[in-house]
């Protein structure tokens, strides 16, 4: 089966750090460009990092650049988003996409979502 399957999210209080991974299956991961993307509440999505196929770049929102790290392991087809210095504001829903390239332009595949939540 072809899906993504997020995990990590949980209650962290500001200033704190959680380890987002995303689990790829059914399709040939490495060849594929990946991002993460939030949904904080009330709000539309944002997409937040992107990483090419092989890791080699990486890019992210102005809004986390700094605290989050993206990277990959095309040994285990897993994604993961390291966060680190987290505020209120990160709260949000986290999705992983995969992309129709090996950039991170387009995307046609998504995971459910995992909940981060920031705050005291």
């Amino acid at each position: 089966e072809v899906q993504l399957v997020e995990s990590g999210g949980g209650l962290v209080q500001p200033g704190g750090s959680l380890r987002l991974s995303c689990a790829a299956s059914g399709f040939t991961f490495s060849s594929y460009g990946m991002t993460w993307v939030r949904q904080g509440p009330g709000k539309g999505l944002e997409w937040v990092s992107g990483i090419n196929t092989e890791g080699a770049y990486t890019g992210y929102a102005d809004s986390v650049k700094g605290r989050f790290t993206i990277s990959r392991d095309n040994t285990k087809n897993t994604l993961y988003l390291q966060m680190n210095s987290l505020k209120p504001e990160d709260t949000a829903v986290y999705y992983c996409a995969k992309s129709v390239t090996a950039g991170w332009v387009s995307y046609d595949l998504w995971g459910q979502g995992t909940q981060v939540t920031v705050s005291s």
